[in-house]
């Protein structure tokens, strides 16, 4: 297991955070949980940062995607607003999960509620360089269809 990757976790409120873990074997994301004193009730359309009482050291090439929980999304239409949210290698201040309420009722986030998921994942930096017309992009079937140009 010499290559096996390594996130960092700084547990900066230990009386409050959750470690992120992998909930089954097969399971993409760490949990990431609610680091809250008390419960916080979000309301319909609210939007809320959601403090998880971590800091993180990704390793070297690769960046952690916030992403939604499906079970929130489903029963509760809490998801996360910017998902995926992106916390960059170099990024060291606490991770916080961006949350939206997007039903019509009140829903409560109670302390340590497993909020999101974290997804550690290559990135892929690339050259830019800029181009004198749209010619030199390159021609293809698609062009410059927009919205739904493909079909449904």
């Amino acid at each position: 297991m010499a290559n096996e990757l390594v996130l960092k976790v700084h547990v900066l409120q230990p009386q409050l955070a959750s470690v992120p873990s992998y909930q089954s074997a097969g399971a993409a994301g760490l949990d990431l949980s609610a680091a809250l004193q008390e419960p916080l009730t979000l309301q319909p359309g609210e939007r809320v940062a959601v403090p998880t009482g971590l800091s993180i050291a990704l390793p070297a090439g690769h960046e952690g995607q916030v992403r939604p929980r499906s079970g929130l999304a489903i029963k509760h239409g809490i998801t996360v607003a910017n998902a995926p949210g992106t916390i960059d290698e170099d990024y060291r201040g606490e991770v916080k999960v961006l949350l939206v309420n997007l039903s019509q009722k009140p829903h409560v986030i109670a302390p340590r509620d497993r909020i999101a998921q974290l997804v550690v994942a290559p990135v892929t930096r690339v050259g830019v360089q800029t181009v004198q017309s749209a010619a030199e992009l390159g021609a293809t079937t698609r062009g410059t269809g927009g919205f739904g140009s493909t079909g449904q």
